[in-house]
């Protein structure tokens, strides 16, 4: 779990002094690191997961589950039996993480690119299973779970041994301090989280709504119990906000929470808590000569070296109070929206209900699309877009700012606007009604670190070629993080109740959140906050644990690649000023600046004492990872770490992924794991172009938490993957996708058939080249510029089947592909049989055909004969299902509807650690007992009978 180091932290007021000069050297650190290892090219693929495992006590007398706080001793036991065995070829590292019960497992040495290391990930996996099993004390199990289900729910008798409850470092009123890694790290970041934030963290998570809830027992609503999925007894989802509950929990307090419906995301999503609304302009400056306008680092800073928007074009942002007359952009810039004297207007407001209109009255052109436009309408006169106006035929639909903002019916004419979101609100709230895009939920309330760090996961990391590969990786996978992590959900109990959520993302989220109230976007008498980065006061809209916030790809060579790059990056990046200038004169491009000062809007939250100016800049990279590893998101890019002595091993730019949650058996962490690992080969091999707006990737991850996801819901994903090889927009139906060739049985145009292109290989069966600016490039290269289509409507929602399997003729899904890939590299047959089966047992999950975890112990609970239909899960169902997922994981229990024809071969600790040919002399009483096990049998008796009768044979 991040950067750990022995020694002795400040407290959080003895830190506050440290912090600016933490920041400023972390920045010297990474442009020290930046110009040595820029130009590093060539490295080999290698990678590897991480796997954390949480200890647990069976009482069998009790039925009762508790914490097995033995973490550190197994973890040096462990370690000091690698040591004994670090001969042999495959082995096992262990290190600590957050919880007392907790140890994170790792291959102890990478796998590398070639097909046979993926058969190594199960066996390894398998592997530290076994050794685990090897250092456990009678009635201890570490089944591998994301989140243990009795956490905070137990009081005082929760842990082994007890401890009490609260503490100074938690001050938590369900778990105590001691279940905390005694590491001083874990304590101090612990404390300091809650300090700087200024109370406790505030986890809370939708209560799953059964027959008996006595929480929903005063509500007033149609809606049924749980067992119809969806929000409003349909297929949409209900859609849990988490990190934004601020205005909520002052309304209702930490008992309620806030969640929305897929189907009202578009304005729910867009209505930020302070009451900014995000909103469409277009860009219609006009003076004499002048094409568009130049970017705003900040009001009045002009970015003349980042790419503009011209006249016609439309961006997004929201109008900023103070100053007036700005628009804060999605992409982190501004733009003014008036002239300096106030007589010509730059922007012009385009609402959202505009849109909504045209959607209605059937018409899809660039301004109808929900997505982010990029362009000036083909057919819509600029004039008639300003003010909510559009004339469409005879019909026109006029919006007020009202209507949006507060839900009002807007008027239109033959246009229908009732909102569909029914509120549910308890007949004892004495507290205003929620949105109609908004539903009051009961909830379950949490209020320290522990109940988000100590779940667990797996997490994968790959070194790329260079740093322009692993910045690419990092953009393909990002958007990957919501499906995946839908697919293996597996966290559907919190605090001993069944949560109406799946996934741990958005609960580790509201964990660690450090953010000031004024950082929140709330009222905040204490601010300033002189110590902290900018006062404590600049809005930061996520918490430190989150998605990302920008794509990092520079883009290659086509001239409006950058441009298309930035109408994806259309959420709000808040920047470190000072940080993005310094990268920028020292030739950090702008979107890697961009990242990098992003991160830097946080402070150190843990400081070692006398390692501070002593650090040096230029060889040591302690600073930047302080906060670079305490900026937790769904990837994560790694630069190159520092080589202490020649004998260090050389590390590259890697990329890490991780938002998948931890599945029952080695068998499907395996095949989640060499998926990603063949996606990412997919993508690099065939040029492959899986961006969408950011906005939409933050929707996938608040969709992927609700109930079912992975069979019922849907999710926003890029339509084409490849160029189009005719067409229009490649909205309608004039397009030919390059891969309905290969579909439809027709021959596939290719560019260029030669072996090698500057590098890149090149077949009959690969991605044709593009042509740029004179020379041919890869599509990698050129992407998102792919030729035949445009940007606007380049993703539509998709099945998770769909996503994965295919859809129509022009989206192919992301196994078939790895087939492809599979058979294009002529993958050896022992490797492939292996692969296969990884890839139909994804398949038959992602078609709902095999449940995710989440499901699976949801139902467990649920037909368990003590569970009393109220939400509750007790000690005796938690303890059966502990059982249950120990002996999934072992292979002593096979569950059909989780892991169909596949059965897991059994583990035990046979075969835990090799066995050495030892020549140490022996006893001879110890020889003679070892000899009777053997003269004793059957066998040897009759033999020695045998030998008697002749010997008397011979002296007759």
């Amino acid at each position: 779990m991040g950067l750990l180091k022995v020694g002795v932290p400040k407290t959080w007021e003895e830190s506050k002094k440290d912090l600016k000069y933490i920041r400023e050297a972390g920045m010297r650190q990474f442009l020290s690191t930046f110009r040595r290892v820029k130009d590093l090219k060539g490295d080999e693929l290698l990678w590897g997961d991480e796997i954390e495992y949480g200890i647990f006590y069976l009482d069998p007398e009790t039925k009762k589950v508790r914490l097995s706080l033995r973490a550190k001793q197994i973890m040096d036991e462990l370690n000091k039996k690698e040591s004994l065995h670090s001969q042999v070829v495959e082995g096992c590292n262990w290190v600590p993480e957050y919880g007392a019960w907790m140890v994170e497992a790792t291959p102890d040495r990478p796998y590398t690119g070639y097909t046979t290391d993926l058969l190594r990930v199960e066996r390894n996996m398998r592997l530290r299973r076994k050794r685990l099993l090897t250092v456990l004390q009678e009635n201890e199990v570490a089944p591998t779970i994301t989140a243990y289900f009795m956490l905070g729910a137990q009081g005082e008798d929760g842990t082994v041994p007890p401890t009490p409850v609260g503490g100074p470092i938690t001050q938590s009123e369900y778990i105590g301090d001691a279940i905390i890694n005694p590491h001083p790290r874990f304590g101090t970041l612990t404390a300091n989280i809650r300090q700087r934030r200024g109370e406790k963290v505030s986890i809370q998570v939708p209560l799953f709504r059964d027959l008996h809830t006595p929480e929903y027992q005063n509500f007033q609503d149609p809606l049924m119990h749980g067992d119809t999925d969806g929000c409003c007894g349909s297929d949409s989802l209900q859609v849990w906000r988490y990190g934004r509950n601020c205005r909520a929990r002052e309304q209702y307090g930490k008992d309620f929470v806030l969640t929305g419906c897929s189907d009202q995301e578009e304005l729910f999503w867009k209505k930020e808590e302070e009451g900014y609304l995000l909103q469409k302009w277009l860009v219609d400056v006009q003076c004499v000569g002048c094409k568009g306008l130049f970017y705003r680092r900040a009001p009045g800073e002009i970015v003349a070296d980042a790419d503009w928007p011209r006249n016609g074009e439309v961006v997004l942002g929201y109008e900023l109070h103070d100053p007036p007359n700005w628009i804060r952009l999605q992409n982190g810039y501004y733009l003014p929206l008036k002239s300096d004297d106030g007589k010509i207007q730059f922007l012009h407001k385009i609402t959202a209900r505009t849109v909504s209109a045209m959607e209605n009255n059937g018409i899809k052109s660039s301004v109808g699309s929900k997505t982010p436009l990029f362009r000036n309408a083909p057919n819509v006169a600029a004039a008639s877009l300003m003010e909510g106006k559009v004339t469409l035929g005879t019909a026109v639909f006029q919006t007020t700012r009202e209507a949006v903002d507060g839900g009002a019916s807007a008027t239109a004419t033959g246009v229908p606007t009732t909102l569909t979101a029914i509120p549910l609100v308890p007949t004892t709230s004495e507290t205003k009604s929620p949105s109609p895009t908004e539903a009051l939920r009961a909830a379950i309330h949490m209020d320290a670190m522990a109940f988000g760090m100590g779940n667990c996961c797996l997490q994968i990391t790959f070194q790329a070629q260079d740093i322009d590969e692993s910045r690419y990786i990092y953009d393909q996978l990002a958007v990957l993080t919501p499906i995946l992590m839908a697919l293996t959900a597996a966290t559907p109990i919190l605090r001993g109740r069944l949560a109406d959520t799946d996934a741990r993302w958005g609960v580790i989220s509201e964990s660690v959140d450090d953010r000031t109230p004024a950082e929140r976007g709330r009222p905040d008498p204490n601010a300033p906050y002189e110590a902290l980065n900018a006062n404590g006061q600049r809005r930061i809209y996520k918490s430190r644990y989150d998605s990302i916030s920008t794509y990092i790809y520079q883009g290659g060579p086509c001239k409006d690649d950058r441009r298309v790059r930035n109408s994806y990056n259309d959420i709000p990046v808040p920047v470190d000023g000072d940080c993005y200038q310094l990268l920028l004169e020292n030739g950090v491009d702008a979107a890697l600046a961009q990242h990098v000062s992003h991160l830097f809007i946080r402070d150190p939250l843990v400081v070692f004492d006398g390692a501070v100016t002593e650090v040096d800049d230029e060889t040591q990279t302690e600073h930047w990872e302080s906060i670079q590893s305490t900026n937790w998101q769904t990837v994560r890019w790694k630069p190159p770490p520092p080589r202490n002595s020649p004998n260090d091993p050389h590390i590259g730019w890697r990329t890490e992924f991780r938002s998948m949650e931890l599945q029952l058996t080695d068998f499907e962490n395996a095949a989640f794991t060499a998926f990603i690992v063949l996606l990412t080969r997919v993508i690099l091999t065939f040029d492959l172009n899986l961006y969408i707006p950011l906005s939409r990737v933050d929707a996938n991850m608040q969709r992927a938490h609700s109930r079912n996801a992975s069979a019922k819901g849907k999710f926003f994903f890029r339509r084409h993957l490849a160029p189009l090889e005719e067409g229009d927009d490649g909205y309608g139906v004039k397009y030919v996708s390059m891969f309905s060739s290969a579909l439809n049985g027709s021959a596939v145009a290719l560019d260029d058939e030669s072996d090698n292109v500057d590098g890149i290989v090149t077949s009959g069966t690969s991605t044709p080249m593009t042509t740029l600016v004179g020379k041919e490039v890869s599509q990698r290269e050129a992407a998102p510029c792919a030729l035949g289509s445009s940007e606007e409507h380049s993703y539509e929602e998709m099945s998770m089947a769909e996503i994965m399997c295919g859809k129509g003729d022009y989206f192919p899904g992301l196994i078939p592909l790895v087939h492809a890939y599979l058979d294009h590299i002529s993958c050896d047959k022992v490797t492939r049989e292996r692969l296969d089966k990884y890839l139909d047992f994804l398949e038959r999950r992602a078609k709902g055909e095999l449940v995710t975890p989440a499901t699976w112990m949801r139902t467990f609970v649920r037909n368990h004969p003590k569970y009393k239909r109220d939400s509750i899960v007790t000690d005796e169902i938690a303890f059966d299902l502990m059982v249950a997922c120990r002996d999934i994981g072992l292979g002593k229990l096979h569950v059909p509807e989780l892991l169909g024809p596949y059965a897991i071969e059994p583990i035990t600790t046979e075969g835990a650690y090799d066995v050495p040919l030892q020549t140490t002399r022996v006893r001879n009483r110890q020889l003679l007992g070892l000899l009777r096990r053997y003269t004793s049998r059957q066998s040897f008796a009759r033999s020695k009978g045998d030998s008697a009768s002749s010997d008397e044979r011979l002296n007759e």
